[in-house]
């Protein structure tokens, strides 16, 4: 039973990602390829390294997510620094390109040079992946190439087009991690590395409070834009976890987001099976021979 998966974007609420994986391996989904956004890049790449959904949960149960972030000092233009989340990725991707992944996979990002999604699928992983996840404003953007970098969930949330490109004969299994349009926002909540009165003292300044106010404007952007690219991208399968309440950078029991997957993946179970049917199979077929013969 051979899937592609397209992992959106969605800082904290990644870890639901984890649990949608343990669910395609126990019930045999062979994944094929993998395009991811933002977060969805990292538990892309990492799931196409290690091939384990319990690995890979373990790994980021490991992670001490107090120091993922911190100033930018010399990083480049953004209220916190990358600098724990690209060690912590150095320490499991090293230098490893696109090509030394076991399983196809993309990280989709958008240059700020071009006003363009870029989906990238060569080169060095680790700096594809900084480049996906660094939302504007947030975190700095990343040079790479001739591409200036920022966050791929601007233009694509869930990236299903990416997905279908990397294996077009395959059924594509999207997961969001987008809340529905309708519901409550979420305060964002800003991991600034002092103590925490002085955290305080800082999340009431002027600044901070336009930070969060720029993020949530883009936070409503991207619930429309997820919406809209759904509806035209179509994957066969879209799996939405649970995620309401949980904010981009808030610290969250992973163990507990990741059964937000599970059980998201389980209610899709019958969606799922009818999708890698030989009927499915077959009018997929069909239908790609009839769209090349137009």
């Amino acid at each position: 039973m051979d899937i592609t998966l397209a992992l959106g974007g969605g800082g904290a609420r990644g870890a639901a990602h984890l649990g949608v994986l343990r669910v395609l391996e126990q019930e045999g989904f062979r994944i094929r390829a993998i395009a991811g956004t933002s977060i969805g890049s990292i538990i892309g790449a990492l799931y196409a390294r290690y091939q384990s959904a319990e690995k890979l949960t373990r790994i980021m149960q490991s992670v001490d997510q107090s120091k993922l972030y911190g100033w930018p000092l010399s990083e480049g233009p953004g209220l916190l620094g990358v600098r724990g989340v690209h060690d912590f990725l150095r320490q499991h991707l090293g230098d490893a390109t696109f090509n030394d992944l076991d399983i196809p996979c993309a990280a989709v990002a958008v240059d700020l040079n071009s006003n363009r999604e870029i989906v990238l699928q060569q080169g060095r992983v680790l700096d594809a992946i900084m480049g996906s996840i660094a939302v504007p404003g947030l975190f700095p953007p990343k040079q790479y190439n001739e591409y200036l970098l920022i966050d791929g969930g601007t233009l694509d949330p869930v990236p299903v087009r990416a997905a279908r490109a990397l294996a077009p004969n395959l059924p594509v299994v999207a997961v969001s991690l987008m809340a529905p349009l309708d519901a409550p926002k979420t305060p964002l909540s800003l991991p600034i590395p002092v103590p925490e009165p002085l955290a305080q003292q800082i999340a009431r300044l002027t600044i901070a409070q336009a930070v969060r106010i720029f993020v949530d404007a883009i936070d409503i952007g991207q619930r429309q834009m997820t919406e809209l690219r759904l509806q035209l991208d179509r994957p066969e399968v879209l799996i939405r976890p649970d995620v309401v309440g949980i904010s981009l950078l808030d610290r969250v029991d992973i163990a507990e987001v990741a059964r937000r997957g599970e059980i998201a993946a389980l209610h899709s179970l019958p969606r799922l099976r009818r999708v890698v049917s030989w009927q499915a199979r077959l009018f997929r077929s069909l239908v790609q021979a009839l769209g090349m013969s137009v």
